[in-house]
This record gives structure tokens, C-alpha cells and sequence, in this order.
């Protein structure tokens, strides 16, 4: 399916999945000795104090934090977000340790496939021994390939078997337009790289890129016996038959408009358009049946897919298939294997060295069985006091919300009672599921690391598929408990809080209420202003794709975000390269929207309401430090240069000063000036939400 899921942050700039919050769960504040000093939720080491405010509100906030805290060699970046997720990864390691070592549970059991898939993972002997042999099977068969149907019968194997997704993207989610409905839905897909672009583009740094993917290639086919040049030649016809494919897919941000992505077509005229691919006969193959309309998300690159397939000849193809069992299998597969693949990755994300092997793991477990893991996580590190304090808080934040819907000068009474009953609607979901998935059937070995990531997938796939006909579940979370991240799911209208985020600096039981609601509460309300973004703004009430706006009122926000694109995109960050306003219009509107609910909220506080200073700031001057030092954070230039082209997220420093130089209260708060590099007019100052 099409993502539709929106975060707060990505967890990195080449992460895959959809993925981004987690830690230690809040527990009340202990009664401290009078000898221990207080917790500065505001530290002025860590401020550059020599930078104004209104030059730049990151630096002054964070600047001597940045300067004192290199980015570790197995980081690509450093900041709150990565401490949390190190401090979160360090509790999972703990959990793992604990239950690897006790072997001989019940089979089936949590502990028994939590613990014994973290063993197999950690078996490094056994692993080495079998080098390449998990996959020798799937190479010897696509060898045996003779035409192009056998091709075709290929790209259906390896998705039924969880081995790869080669060409195109295949999934079962909700329909946008019916979301009481599961659908089958095609997208583009078949490439490598992160972007169209990094295939499209000539400058040097993307040609660095692009010879750093054909020697990751080259490598991978010499690990299995293949000719040095054999491997150079079959690097040159995969890069080639990726480049066309990416040719033919939509940029990121056309993908944003949710109408352009929803083509509903019957399977037998989808099929007329794709003669090499008859999706009446390949649909059954793929386990779906009885289904006779599917949702194409880009008509366009599966006719010039299809076409590719009849004009490449049958042996290149086949060398294209072996690539997607080579690089989907290389993590899981011997050193040589892996080495390979953290080469090609660091050559994108700068990263020094390798993460190491216990915190891979824990990660590869956390995305696969999270739902196990995290039952673990949620009775050791979750408190029922954490759950409670969000509730309150979110039906605060929404009140707030609805007051400032009530007072826009900019929208009718038509479309803000429209406004209202989505704001109404909205589902929430803290912590972890009321259910957990138990992924029944799913058999973990211990000393089997690659098939169990192999059983893994299919059971993944065929959990996915077995929706079709049944009833929409809209209790599965989107995010395992550990995360370090928060969401808006558009189809279920819903905003969701994983159990990792409710720690400091996001949240502290024992912070004054100006830290909370510059951290957690911002979160919460950057979340439900996705509900009324460029692309949330689209769907109704019930999460259906349906215009609810009228036509002067969308005029108006329109006008209102496109002020929000040109303020972004006059933002540079790497050399030449500017934030793209318009793909992360989104999240910049989720920013804007977010704080200034948050601070409306946080004046109605006794603090908020005072202007009594705790460590020489005042109330509104420790709201706007917390928005800031949630976004502290450096990067290897690498990464920065990626995230450019891929994240829909805008870089932090520009999280941090672009909101708040379109709030009065922050321009009282610190005393900028014209003159003073950040400052703007009040009649340019934005206001959307």
C-alpha cells in the first residue's frame, strides 16, 4: 500500500520503514535528598549564550550542546532523538540478554521466539559457516529460467516467499475511499536507491552514489562465485534496467497528492495495459482471489514496466531478479555479505562504522516480532500513570484545537463545523495496543537466523493478504511500543503514541508544565494538525478520501501554505541543496500547527500564567528552550544531503526556527527586533491553524 502514515521524525535517512519513537516509560518523580541538586530541564551549558535569540534560535538554544557532542562513528546524526533511541535500544539489549539466555521454553511461546531469534542472530559462527547457502537455492532456480514467463512467475515467487519485491510494489490496506474496506493496491517500485533523482541526476556527489551502488553489486555477485568481469557487466545491466524504472516513477512530491495516487481499476482493464503482466492470472498466484478492482497508485510506470520487461532480453532479467534475492538476503548472510552492504550504505549516510551486531539485532527484532518484544518492554519500562497523563493531556490539546478552529478569520462556518466533527472523531492510541498481535503460526528456530527472517516474511505477507473481506482492524498500531516516535494515519483518523516517547525531553513527571508542553504537548498537537495538512485536510471524518472543504475556504489555506512552502524553501543546508518546501509541507504545517496549539494550551497552566523564573528563564522563554532542545541535533554532511531528497521532515535546526518566528509570543519572549536576523514583520508572520 501507499504510505499514509505521518510521523514526527523518520528514524534515519535511509530507513525503509515507516518507523520513529522509543524509551523508558516515565515513572513518578522519587522525594529527592535536600543535598542533591534539583534537574535543569534547561541547562545553560548547554546554550550558546554568545548568539541572540533572534539570529538564530537553534544555536542560541543548543550551540554549545552541538560543539561538545560529536556524532559517534556509528551514527549519522546525534542529537535528543538518537540518545533515546540508544537509551531505548540499551533496555530492549537488556530484555534480549535475559530471555536468549534461558533456552528451552515452551515452543511457540513470547519468550521462546523472542529469545531464540535474538540467539540466532547473535550465532556469528554459524552464520560464517554458511556464507551464502541460505540463498543457493533461489540463485539455482532463477539460473533455470528459460523465457519471459518464467521471469513473471519469479516476481510472484519471491513475494509469496518472502524473499524480495523485485519491479513493483504489491500490498493489502485500507481503501481510501471505502476505508471500511481492505483493497489490493499496486505502486511503483524495483529500485535501489533512495530516490528517483540519485539515478536521474549527474553532479558529482550523485555519481558517487551511483558507482558506490555498482560496486556494492560487483561485490555481491563475486561472493558468490561470479567472475569479477561477469560481475562489472552485471552491475552495468541492473543499474541501467533501475534507471529506466526510475525514469518512469512519479517524484515524491506528486506521490503527496493523495487523488493523483487513487486510480481504481478492474483487473481485466489494468490488465489491457500491461500485456506481459495479466493480473487476472497473476492476482490467485499472489494469494489474492475473488478480488476484481485494485487500487494503482501510478498507471503510467507499470505500462512502461511492462514494456521494459518485452524489450530487455530474458538473461539480463534474470540477473536483475538474482540482485533482489542478493541484496535482500546480504544482511542475514556471512560477514563478506555484510560488509558489503554497510560500504554501499555509509557511502550514502557518512556512517563511520558499523552498528554493532547485538543493537542490529535488537533493532531486526524489534521491526519483526515487535509485538512480542514489545509485551517485554511495556510490563518492565510503562507505567499506568504515563497512559493517564497522556489522555489528559491529548482532550486538553484537543479542546484547545477546537477553540482556535472556532476563531479563524480565514474559514467559513460551513467548513470549520466540518473542521470540528474530524477534530471530534479523532481515534487516539497511547502506549500499545489493547490487542497484541501473537503472530500465530510463526515458528522461530534457534539455530536457524536466515530462515527464520525468511518465515518472518512470509508470515508477514501472508497475514497481510488474509485481510481481503474481512472487516477493517482499526485497533493494530502502526508502531511497536519501543518507538521513539508519534503519528496521524489519515484512513483511521487517528493519532497514535507509542509507550518510548514519554521521557525527557519530550516529558519528565518531575519537569515545571512549560518543558512538558514545549516537549510532549507540541508532539501531540504537531500530530493532530496532520489532520488538517495539505494532504490530512483531504480526508473526512471517518479517514475517507472526500472533499469536505469549500472552494473559496481551500483558496484560502492554499494560499496560507504556500507562504509556508517559499519560507522553507529558501532554506539551504548542504552547498547548493534547499529544503524542498513542498515535499515537507506536511510536517512544516504539523510544526507551525503543533507549537502554537501547545503554547495556547500551556497559557491556561498556572505557569503559563505567571512569569516567575526557574534557572533565569521565564515561562514562556523555558516553552520555546523545550521546543528547541527536542530538535538538537547535528549530521554528517552524507546524510544531510539524502535527507534533502528523501525526508519529508525539514532539518532540525529549521524545525526548531521556522515555526517560531511566526509566533508573537516567541518575539516577546526574547526580545527580537528588526534588525535581528530571524525577525519578520507581523503582517508576514503565518498563521494556518
Amino acid at each position: 500500500m501507499k504510505l499514509k502514515f505521518t510521523n514526527l521524525m523518520l528514524m534515519g535517512a535511509l530507513c525503509l520503514s515507516v518507523t520513529a519513537f522509543a524509551g523508558n516509560g516515565p515513572k513518578p518523580a522519587k522525594q529527592k535528598h535536600h543535598t542533591i541538586p534539583p534537574k535543569k530541564y534547561i541547562d545553560p551549558a548547554n546554550m550558546d549564550l554568545s548568539v541572540k535569540p533572534g539570529d538564530n534560535f537553534f544555536e542560541y538554544a543548543n550551540g554549545n550542546w552541538i560543539k561538545q557532542n560529536a556524532i559517534p562513528a556509528k551514527e549519522t546524526r546525534w542529537g535528543s532523538f538518537n540518545i533515546l533511541r540508544q537509551e531505548n535500544t540499551d533496555r530492549l539489549l537488556g530484555l534480549l540478554n535475559e530471555v536468549s539466555k534461558t533456552p528451552g521454553q515452551p515452543k511457540g511461546s513470547l519468550k521462546q521466539r523472542v529469545g531464540d531469534l535474538y540467539a540466532s542472530g547473535m550465532d556469528s559462527l554459524t552464520i560464517e559457516k554458511k556464507g551464502y547457502t541460505p540463498i543457493a537455492a533461489d540463485l539455482a532456480r532463477i539460473n533455470k529460467i528459460t523465457d519471459l514467463n518464467g521471469v513473471v512467475n519469479e516476481l510472484v515467487y519471491e513475494r509469496v516467499n518472502g524473499i524480495g519485491s523485485p519491479l513493483f510494489g504489491f500490498g493489502v490496506g485500507q481503501d481510501e475511499k471505502n476505508v471500511d474496506r481492505y483493497i489490493v493496491s499496486l505502486r511503483q517500485g524495483g529500485t535501489t536507491l533512495p530516490d528517483r533523482d540519485n539515478y536521474l541526476k549527474s553532479d558529482a556527489r550523485t555519481q558517487k552514489i551511483q558507482d558506490a551502488l555498482k560496486t556494492y553489486i560487483t561485490t555481491l555477485f563475486t561472493l558468490t562465485g561470479t567472475s569479477a568481469d561477469e560481475a562489472a557487466k552485471n552491475a552495468d545491466v541492473i543499474f541501467e534496467l533501475e534507471k529506466a524504472l526510475a525514469k518512469s516513477q512519479l517524484s515524491r512530491v506528486a506521490q503527496r497528492d493523495p487523488h493523483l495516487t487513487y486510480n481504481k481499476l478492474s483487473v481485466a482493464d489494468f490488465s489491457k495495459t500491461t500485456p506481459h503482466l495479466n493480473w487476472v492470472k497473476l492476482l490467485p498466484m499472489l494469494k489474492v482471489n475473488g478480488q476484481d478492482t485494485i487500487i494503482v497508485g501510478q498507471p503510467a510506470f507499470f505500462k512502461d514496466a511492462d514494456a521494459l520487461l518485452a524489450a530487455t532480453p530474458v538473461n539480463d532479467l534474470k540477473t536483475y531478479l538474482k540482485w533482489n534475492i542478493l541484496k535482500g538476503s546480504a544482511s542475514s548472510l556471512s560477514s563478506p555479505f555484510v560488509k558489503a552492504g554497510f560500504a554501499y550504505s555509509s557511502s550514502l549516510s557518512g556512517q563511520k562504522v558499523q552498528t554493532p551486531r547485538n543493537e542490529r539485532m535488537s533493532g531486526l527484532i524489534d521491526g519483526s516480532i515487535g509485538e512480542l518484544l514489545g509485551q517485554l518492554y511495556v510490563e518492565k519500562y510503562f507505567t499506568p500513570a504515563a497512559k493517564k497523563y497522556m489522555v489528559d493531556l491529548v482532550n486538553n490539546l484537543k479542546v484547545t484545537l477546537g477553540d482556535r478552529i472556532k476563531r479563524l478569520d480565514w474559514m467559513s462556518e460551513e467548513t470549520k463545523a466540518r473542521a470540528l466533527k474530524k477534530l471530534a472523531a479523532f481515534r487516539v492510541k497511547i502506549g500499545y495496543p489493547d490487542k497484541w498481535e501473537v503472530y500465530n503460526g510463526l515458528v522461530i528456530n534457534r539455530d536457524d537466523y536466515a530462515g527464520n527472517l525468511r518465515r518472518i516474511a512470509v508470515w508477514r505477507y501472508n497475514f497481510n493478504v488474509s485481510r481481503l473481506g474481512k472487516p477493517v482492524d482499526r485497533t493494530r498500531f502502526g508502531m511497536t511500543p519501543p518507538t521513539v516516535n508519534a503519528s496521524y494515519n489519515p484512513t483511521n483518523n487517528e493519532i497514535a503514541f507509542p509507550a518510548g516517547i514519554l521521557q525527557f525531553p519530550f516529558f519528565d513527571f518531575g519537569a515545571d508544565d512549560a518543558i512538558n508542553y514545549g516537549g510532549i504537548a507540541a508532539v501531540i498537537g504537531h500530530e493532530m494538525t496532520h489532520g488538517f495538512d495539505d494532504e490530512g485536510r483531504q480526508y473526512d471524518a471517518d479517514g475517507t478520501l472526500r472533499d469536505w472543504w469549500t472552494k473559496d475556504d481551500a483558496d484560502k489555506f492554499k494560499t496560507r501554505a504556500d507562504k509556508v512552502v517559499a519560507q522553507y524553501n529558501a532554506f539551504t543546508l548542504v552547498d547548493t541543496m534547499h529544503v524542498n518546501g513542498k515535499l515537507t509541507l506536511g510536517e512544516n504545517l504539523a510544526d507551525l500547527g503543533g507549537l502554537n496549539v501547545a503554547y495556547e494550551a500551556f497559557k491556561k497552566t498556572k505557569q503559563g500564567q505567571s512569569n516567575t523564573k526557574i534557572d533565569g528563564f521565564t515561562p514562556d522563554q523555558r516553552f520555546f528552550l523545550s521546543w528547541a532542545q527536542v530538535w538538537r541535533s547535528s549530521q554528517r554532511p552524507e546524510a544531510a544531503a539524502q535527507r534533502i531528497l528523501t525526508d519529508p521532515h525539514s532539518p532540525e535546526q529549521f524545525r526548531t526556527n521556522a515555526p517560531v518566528t511566526n509566533m508573537d509570543a516567541w518575539y516577546t519572549a526574547f526580545n527580537v527586533k528588526p534588525g535581528d536576523k530571524m525577525y519578520k514583520s507581523p503582517e508576514d508572520r503565518i498563521n494556518v491553524w
